[in-house]
């Protein structure tokens, strides 16, 4: 249960608010009576009523601005590398403007995929620079909420279309992922950003484990494309930790949406 704060008239700042984490953040903040201020590196449309601040976390230009004023962060900007780096100029302008508190959302398993090297980078270097923004907020004197997600039904809809377009699909043989729906995120996300610092919290995870493979078939089937599957076995500690369940929160299955209930709406969006 998180601890409820008074209701305050300024501006909550979401970092990566057009994103699609930050986009669904902004909307229930919005819904909940709260002035909203988004980062963003490009000025450009934003919701009725939300604030566009203009800055850059990779380089720090823009953010003194950007925070100016708030009170609390919820912190969805990241990306495959610098989130330290990122996070590291936001604490630091947080800190001198006095913000109250930083809600982080990071990833399931960023402590227990190593860091990977070469190649494999390409696709594990997430979970190292989530790694690296945590230990920048912990060590910072900014109250601070983290938050523990699994990959987002988005992203396997995003990842399966795009192999989709291949004439087989190649994957990872062995991986198992444990997806949750976004919207589900964003509610527990609000509900911290409402609440008081609270450190690191609860795991929030999908329904279900699933087998990569397993999701894969289900997308081709749903969206009406005949593709072979190819596992592949990936070499590397860091998949070896995948393959091992690093990436999974089977105590923490508090998502009610399913991927089977999200990819039949996503394929009725898309049709219409």
């Amino acid at each position: 249960m998180t601890a409820k704060r008074k209701p305050s008239s300024k501006p909550i700042l979401v970092t990566g608010g057009r994103g699609t984490l930050g986009r669904l953040v902004v909307d229930r903040l919005l819904a909940a009576g709260r002035n909203v201020r988004i980062l963003s590196r490009h000025d450009g449309s934003a919701p009725p009523g939300v604030e566009v601040a203009v800055g850059d976390l990779a380089t720090g230009e823009g953010i003194d601005d950007a925070v100016e004023g708030v009170d609390t962060i919820v912190h969805c900007a990241g990306g495959q590398k610098g989130d330290d780096m990122k996070a590291r100029h936001l604490v630091d302008s947080a800190a001198t403007a006095g913000v109250r508190h930083i809600v982080y959302i990071s990833v399931v398993g960023d402590e227990r995929v190593p860091a990977a090297k070469g190649l494999n980078h390409a696709m594990f270097g997430y979970f190292d620079s989530k790694l690296g923004a945590e230990r920048v907020l912990e060590a910072s004197s900014v109250p601070w909420t983290t938050l523990h997600a699994t990959q987002f039904y988005d992203l396997i809809v995003k990842v399966a279309d795009a192999a989709a377009r291949l004439p087989i699909v190649p994957l990872p043989s062995g991986f198992r992922f444990q997806p949750v729906d976004s919207g589900e995120v964003a509610d527990r996300l609000v509900e911290l950003a409402l609440g008081e610092p609270a450190g690191l919290v609860e795991d929030i995870a999908g329904p279900r484990v699933y087998g990569m493979d397993e999701l894969f078939r289900s997308y081709l089937e749903a969206a009406d494309k005949s593709r072979p599957i190819v596992q592949i076995p990936m070499p590397g500690s860091a998949a070896r930790a995948i393959r091992e369940g690093a990436v999974l929160a089977p105590d923490h299955a508090v998502g009610r949406v399913t991927w089977e209930e999200f990819l039949t709406n996503h394929v009725r969006r898309a049709a219409a």
